[in-house]
């Protein structure tokens, strides 16, 4: 079985078909196959489908339709194939709530690195609308302070409120939501939903050094926002002194 993924592979031209669940599943996929749209709802909702990959030219109910129809009733990622390259059918397609779209003939190298992209953003996407729905009565211990998410506020010991901007606060919720957890920068950037930055810009930094002057007791031997070297930030629940900063 594979660890990887469960792909559903929609395309009525049966080389296709075999080529692709060749090639896939040697790459660590599970793969199930229909000819048509017909039995699509029925397998999504039967098996644990984490993507499918749809081709637009459908007998019956072509890819837009099905797109259409997936995207109002599921919430797995589609990836669209088609024989035609015009930029009207991968806008629409896309504006349908494709995932991406891919023309015929393709590279399956592409598809590949295309497929492990969207299944990596849908699951960031995820883990970010978990992140975003904490209980909205919850109370945090932060050493001394208290992250309230009712009424969205920072409160110390002696009752004194710790201001908080609305980009800090949505990075110090995903922080101790998941604690003793490595978060990335790109998860944390999608958060506190900051993504106007280049590619090397390091704004996430820069709220962690606001946020641990506001938290800290010594933000220079930061207690609880823990740096991990090559991979983001991690909220270090127990509150023991970080090594580096």
């Amino acid at each position: 079985m594979s660890n990887d993924g469960h792909l559903l592979i929609v395309d009525d031209d049966p080389e296709v078909c075999a080529s692709l669940e060749s090639y896939l599943s040697k790459n660590g996929y599970e793969i199930s196959i229909l000819y048509s749209g017909e039995g699509l709802e029925k397998m999504l909702d039967d098996k644990e489908i984490d993507l499918v990959i749809l081709d637009l030219m459908l007998p019956g109910r072509d890819g837009l339709e099905l797109t259409n129809d997936v995207r109002r009733n599921y919430s797995v990622p589609v990836i669209m194939l088609t024989g035609r390259g015009d930029d009207i059918d991968r806008i629409i397609g896309l504006e349908m709530g494709a995932d991406d779209y891919l023309p015929k003939p393709f590279n399956p190298r592409e598809l590949l690195a295309r497929i492990r992209a969207v299944l990596k953003r849908s699951q960031r996407n995820q883990e970010v609308a978990e992140a975003s729905s904490a209980d909205e009565n919850s109370i945090y211990e932060i050493g001394d302070l208290s992250l309230e998410t009712g009424p969205r506020r920072l409160v110390s010991s002696e009752g004194k409120h710790v201001p908080l901007t609305d980009g800090e606060y949505q990075l110090l919720l995903a922080l101790v939501t998941h604690p003793d957890r490595v978060l990335s920068r790109d998860f944390l950037l999608d958060v506190t939903r900051d993504r106007e930055f280049a590619p090397f810009d390091r704004s996430i930094d820069i709220q962690v050094s606001r946020l641990r002057r506001k938290i800290e007791p010594d933000p220079k031997r930061p207690r609880f926002i823990r740096t991990v070297r090559n991979g983001g930030y991690m909220y270090h629940s127990d509150g023991s002194a970080d090594q580096g900063n």
